[in-house]
């Protein structure tokens, strides 16, 4: 009964359109009728779910990838990968790939990727004769980067829900990151040829790409900071991103001098926005997970699945499959929330390594950000590039295919998430 009208309660909201942070909860506070508990446990697992030093790491990461934007230092990064290029067909799509790549390193976010990258180099990409919705379409793919090269906001949900290590987790998504760069950099060398891509005209001397390296110095050094701080066991995760904050404090205001006084309370703003949705679709997720163990349902679910003797590898697969079909409809964080409590005792009990589990949940959540009806990458593309959905969707598939076959490689390929763990 209660499994029935948590799930039955959560759909409807979610087809009327109901945000999926205030559906959670309301499914919540309605199925808590048909057990004997008192609404007041909402608000204290809410609470609990938030109460937690790992957490706070999301709103310090959130803050840093703002100030990093208004600072100058995703442009200045941008600038030097696409002077290292040098005087190739399809050049600016490398570079696009790379500045991605290194932005990643600094925000953990796909949609901030996405707009940072492409607001500086879509325009010129097309100014120059790059086909639209190629361009768009591998925008939308990069920016995926965001929430894998670490440091990553939903590997850091995920550690918070299952108690696992974020420096082991980080060092999964780094194999992980360089793989799909990889990839995507192949597809681009195909597509460049192929159709054509226009080729730089423009070589620099070896001075001018000093002077490029040396611009972006400060924005190169923040990954190694963040990183090296958290790997050589300097510095907690939290720790890193709060003086990632600091960092892109003051190269913004004193290096580069491009965050003013009047600006910052917007970046405040935006970032506080941004982090309190963030965060409240993790409380309200927490409570709905809660009463889905407390009822006994998710109990259940492991006896059935354990009982079928399934291979990990087929689990895994199942729940790689899963993943992708949630990820078309729900929110990322949401879907690491409120899946992670009831899949993970499952993994568990098969003997599924933590970072391998972490690394398929993490990957396909990212998959879901390029398919629609909730694809908040091809959202952040449109808006770059003013082009319709469908168009940015018909140019992706290529680099969305090379995505998704290096996600199965980790599905298959439990070694590939521990490369780096000692």
């Amino acid at each position: 009964m209660t499994a029935l009208v948590l799930f039955g309660t959560l759909i409807l909201m979610l087809l009327i359109g109901v945000p999926i942070s205030v559906s959670l909860g309301a499914a919540t506070m309605v199925s808590l009728l048909t057990v004997d508990v008192p609404l007041a446990v909402i608000p204290q697992r809410m609470f609990t779910a938030l109460n937690s030093v790992s957490i706070m790491a999301i709103p310090f990461f959130v803050l840093a990838g703002n100030l990093m934007t208004e600072g100058g230092i995703s442009r200045r990064l941008v600038d030097f990968c696409n002077s290292i290029i040098g005087n190739v067909r399809g050049g600016m799509a490398y570079a696009m790939v790379l500045a991605c790549a290194f932005f990643a390193a600094l925000s953990g976010s796909a949609p901030a990727t996405v707009l940072a990258i492409g607001g500086m180099l879509y325009p010129d990409m097309i100014r120059i004769g790059y086909p639209p919705a190629r361009c768009a379409g591998l925008l939308a793919v990069s920016g995926g980067l965001g929430p894998i090269i670490p440091p990553s906001i939903i590997m850091v949900v995920y550690c918070t829900i299952t108690n696992s290590s974020v420096g082991d987790m980080f060092k999964g998504g780094i194999v992980a990151g360089i793989m799909i760069s990889i990839v995507l950099v192949i597809l681009c060398i195909i597509y460049a040829n192929k159709e054509k891509w226009p080729k730089n005209t423009v070589k620099l001397s070896a001075g001018q790409l000093f002077r490029s390296f040396f611009s972006a110095l400060p924005a190169l050094l923040l990954p190694v900071i963040i990183l090296g701080g958290i790997y050589s066991g300097l510095m907690t995760p939290t720790e890193s991103a709060a003086v990632a904050v600091i960092y892109s404090f003051i190269v913004g205001v004193f290096v580069y001098k491009e965050i003013r006084t009047e600006n910052l309370y917007r970046i405040l703003l935006e970032s506080g926005k941004s982090s309190a949705m963030m965060l409240f679709i993790i409380a309200t997720s927490t409570a709905f997970s809660w009463l889905f163990t407390f009822s006994g349902i998710s109990g259940q679910m492991v006896d059935v699945i354990v009982s079928m003797h399934l291979a990990p590898w087929l689990f895994c697969l199942i729940v790689a499959l899963i993943l992708l079909v949630f990820g078309t409809f729900l929110e990322g964080i949401a879907i690491c929330v409120l899946l992670v409590p009831v899949l993970w005792p499952i993994a568990q009990s098969l003997g599924v390594h933590a970072i391998h589990f972490g690394m398929i949940m993490c990957t396909a959540i990212v998959i879901g950000n390029m398919t629609p009806p909730v694809a908040v990458n091809l959202f952040a593309a449109a808006s770059v590039s003013k082009l319709k959905m469908g168009e940015i969707a018909k140019g992706e598939l290529p680099f969305f295919l090379g995505f998704v076959g290096v996600f199965f490689l980790f599905v298959f390929i439990p070694g590939l998430s521990t490369l780096l763990i000692g």
